[in-house]
């Protein structure tokens, strides 16, 4: 969805973590101009790049001295519930608090943070540290319309933005975006493996796994028209070499279970980690 951009946004904000996700999406604000002097970043563990990094733009590295427009929460889910105690007094009835927390959902966010109403969960994922993001947000019933027009903008510096009418299929959200990436390099490792099998030097192995995996993602964003179904059937000859491996692939205990089991467990430690 279109969303205004982050430039045209002047609000104080707090970024409350700044891991590797955190750090992605700042980086992306800062980017779209973002002025870095309405920015806080409480970080107790900060690395050399983000000091650098406010070194060189100029936001601060400290709690803020009054309630922020917008409280951006991205420490790790277990964490919640110790950074919440020195957070909540800077979450005002006027605060936007958005969340990445995997697991966490709204009634865990506001039970932590009693004087904000305005809460958005959101998950997107790690390719927002290059501008491929993708991003699913659910908001609160107090969250204005600009609110949520200003979620929306934030993330969509990151990539690409979906609402949820509801957040009861974040957990879906997380098993399959949130930590896809993280399957992908996982086929590419299988691939190198299984071209090391093989007889191809490993290191070859490893180059042509990654170029292909990095050659096919592109493929599928630059033809935003065509299914994943019909570019694997324009890469498939009858009777060919990918026809024989997809035979394998797409047999009933082939990659698709698999894949569905692997959303199942992902889905079910995002639901064990609310609370």
């Amino acid at each position: 969805m279109e969303a205004p951009g982050v430039d045209r946004f002047e609000a104080f904000l707090v970024l409350a973590g700044a891991g590797r996700m955190g750090g992605a999406m700042l980086r992306a604000w800062l980017g779209r101009g973002y002025d870095p002097r309405k920015i806080s970043v409480i970080e107790p563990r900060p690395s050399p790049e983000i000091i650098e990094l406010a070194q060189a733009t100029g936001f601060a590295m400290a709690a803020p001295s009054r309630p922020p427009e917008i409280l951006v929460l991205a420490m790790k889910p277990q964490n919640l519930g110790e950074a919440a105690a020195a957070l909540a007094p800077f979450a005002g009835p006027d605060t936007l608090v958005i969340s990445i927390l995997a697991g966490k959902t709204i009634a865990n966010i506001a039970a932590r943070f009693p004087h904000a109403t305005a809460i958005v969960r959101a998950m997107p994922n790690l390719a927002a540290a290059v501008g491929r993001g993708m991003a699913v947000l659910a908001a609160s019933v107090a969250a204005t319309p600009c609110q949520r027009a200003t979620a929306a903008a934030l993330f969509a510096a990151t990539g690409r933005v979906e609402w949820l009418a509801g957040e009861d299929l974040i957990d879906a959200v997380t098993a399959i975006s949130g930590s896809g990436p993280a399957y992908v390099f996982c086929l590419t490792e299988a691939l190198a493996s299984a071209g090391a099998a093989l007889g191809l030097p490993a290191g070859i192995a490893a180059r042509l796994a990654r170029a292909t995996v990095e050659g096919a993602g592109e493929l599928m964003f630059q033809c935003p028209e065509s299914t994943s179904a019909e570019l694997r059937e324009n890469v498939t000859s009858r009777g060919g070499t990918t026809a024989a491996a997809l035979e394998v692939l797409m047999a009933q205990d082939g990659l698709t279970p698999l894949i569905e089991r692997a959303a199942k467990a992902a889905k079910q430690r995002a639901a064990a980690l609310s609370g």
